[in-house]
């Protein structure tokens, strides 16, 4: 007979497995949480099996019912509805509109209109495949290096995934029982750091190889004009979103709502007074990608429940946490290497899924390395009390999850912005996001050794 933490260990390297083989995520969480559910019934006398399965008469519906969680399928909506507008084009014309006049202004305006959208959708990917459909072809044109272009969309898209409000942000903060609102605001400084760097890292290739990208154009003054007063709008909206959120002004859910209210109105007058933006056929469109994608985050939450009880049974995430914390190694160093598989995971794994299957694991040993629940910033190892950690790890595990998106050889932003630009070899994205792969990789390093740039929001607006 095996013991209940090997199975937990076996079933973990299955459902790895699984996902290589690209099983959809909920399926492979049920599929492993149930079968080893089954497995551990038939070792350990006191595991029923029978009593196990009925309680997902349930849990499914406890899982959609959560309030907390009635802010995913709104964001989720009020990305769709602004790709619908398209948004996402005036964003970029009107960026593009105030920075052309640099070397480098269009690249560096199409990362930050996918900082702006990132805002909005939350997704990486859909950020990624959005923008590179708007930005590419315009980059392209204007004569900038196929290397600076696809490099700059797939990096710009891993903003999607930490600009506020994010997707991943809500569900990490519903894993640890933390904060949502906290968590949003404590993304602010990084993200927009992220946003800083990538700027940097485009005018520092362009200066020192000026063939990357063409000299600057003044646009026209009247096509100029035009698309900053296309902007002011967008920004006004996302703007306030992201601002509310940073200053407590509301909350998530009402955030949301308002956001997709705005959007959905501003769609419908733009449509009116330009002949662009949304009709009713795309409002369609967005409420059912919404339902589909939904549908499938519920799918994934639901056997991450499932997953959770099977492991839970196992004792492997409290045998892990024991071990890191007898084990004598630098918590500091235990928690970088925590870092890195999530960046190595990142690479074939969609980060949602990654920080359902992950943190679990990870959350329990990172509470038993900095000295239990009630750690306070003077006995704790990270010099941080409980509710601080919760909001460091957070932005720290999101960043990294960031990073697997770009790291060679299978970040999926990169698969995305290469299969929209035919002609550019994989090899040449890949060499192209290097540079701002370092710049992410400085980012984690500074935030590691300043947490303070995660938390001073979150203390400045909480006193």
């Amino acid at each position: 007979m095996l013991d209940p933490i090997t199975i937990g260990v076996i079933g973990l390297v299955v459902l790895f497995g699984l996902l290589i083989l690209r099983m959809p995520v909920g399926i492979a969480m049920i599929a492993v949480g149930i079968g080893g559910t089954w497995v551990l019934s038939q070792s350990v006398s006191y595991i029923r099996f029978v009593p196990y399965l009925k309680q997902y008469k349930s849990l499914l519906w406890e899982n959609v019912a959560n309030y907390d969680l009635s802010v995913v399928p709104l964001f989720v909506l009020m990305g769709y509805v602004a790709a619908e507008a398209r948004l996402s084009s005036d964003l970029f014309k009107g960026l593009e509109a105030l920075m052309s006049r640099l070397r480098g202004g269009v690249a560096m305006a199409a990362v930050a209109a996918c900082g702006g959208f990132g805002a909005v959708c939350g997704s990486s990917l859909a950020t990624a495949a959005t923008m590179g459909k708007v930005a590419l072809p315009e980059l392209r044109a204007l004569g900038y290096s196929p290397r600076l272009a696809s490099g700059a969309l797939a990096a710009g898209g891993t903003l999607g995934i930490l600009i506020p409000p994010s997707v991943a942000l809500v569900i990490y903060a519903i894993i640890v029982e933390g904060s949502i609102l906290q968590m949003f605001q404590a993304a602010i400084v990084p993200g927009v750091l992220a946003m800083l760097g990538f700027i940097a890292v485009i005018a520092i290739q362009v200066r020192i190889n000026p063939a990357m990208a063409p000299e600057p154009k003044t646009m026209e003054p009247a096509a100029r004009r035009l698309a900053i007063r296309r902007l002011l709008p967008v920004l006004i909206i996302f703007g306030a979103i992201i601002l509310g959120l940073g200053f407590g002004l509301f909350t998530p859910t009402p955030a949301a709502s308002i956001g997709v209210f705005a959007v959905t109105i501003y769609g419908f007058a733009l449509r009116r007074l330009t002949g662009e933006g949304l009709n009713f056929t795309g409002l369609l469109r967005a409420i059912r990608a919404t339902a589909i994608t939904s549908g499938m985050i519920y799918l994934i939450l639901f056997g991450a429940e499932v997953l959770k009880g099977f492991f839970t049974r196992t004792n492997l995430p409290q045998a892990l946490s024991e071990w890191a914390a007898n084990s004598g190694m630098d918590p500091m160093l235990i928690l970088i290497i925590m870092l890195v598989i999530f960046i190595i995971l990142g690479c074939f794994m969609e980060s949602l899924a990654m920080i359902l299957v992950v943190v679990p694991f990870f959350w329990p040993t990172l509470i038993a390395l900095n000295g239990g629940d009630y750690a306070t910033a003077e006995t704790s190892a990270f010099g941080l009390d409980t509710d601080s950690l919760k909001i460091w790890f957070g932005i720290l595990a999101l960043i990294v999850v960031e990073l697997g998106l770009i790291t060679p050889p299978v970040g999926l932003n990169v698969f995305i912005i290469s299969s929209l630009s035919k002609d550019t070899p994989m090899s040449t994205v890949f060499r192209g996001v290097m540079p701002f792969f370092g710049a992410e990789i400085i980012r984690v390093a500074l935030i590691l050794m300043l947490p303070a740039l995660t938390l001073m929001v979150p203390r400045l607006i909480g006193g």
